[in-house]
């Protein structure tokens, strides 16, 4: 079976971030395929690359990285929810004429249609966060 899977919360602020990566692993384990991850609303900030957990405390952001080169998984940010919150990747950084950039490695920044081409693309759609 193909999924997506919609994530809206932050990583450290709500324990469903935690809950999406798990179920995702799972699903890979048990032999389903993982079409798309889409980021939205606070759940952008799992693509920050600047996110530092302390050292007690699993790197959400990274494992989702690591996930996704495993897996070869599509993992996008919302890009409106990720200007807001000040995650952008080289060239909306550029376009911004802000610093740096801080998107983490493997993600992408996109509009909503690659939330509806997952849905369209995809037996299930599972969101998680609220």
């Amino acid at each position: 079976m193909k999924f997506s899977l919609l994530v809206l919360a932050a990583p450290y602020s709500d324990q469903s971030v935690g809950t999406a990566l798990r179920f995702a692993q799972t699903l890979l384990q048990q032999g389903h395929e993982i079409f798309r991850v889409f980021f939205y609303h606070n759940g952008v900030y799992a693509s920050n690359a600047l996110s530092t957990a302390p050292q007690d405390e699993a790197n959400i952001p990274r494992q989702w990285q690591q996930l996704a080169q495993d897996h070869n998984i599509d993992m996008v940010s919302c890009i409106a929810s990720a200007l807001k919150r000040g995650v952008l990747d080289e060239s909306e950084a550029q376009r911004y004429d802000q610093p740096c950039h801080n998107l983490i490695a493997g993600f992408e920044l996109s509009g909503l249609g690659q939330l509806v081409e997952a849905s369209a693309q995809s037996d299930r759609v599972v969101s998680f966060g609220a």
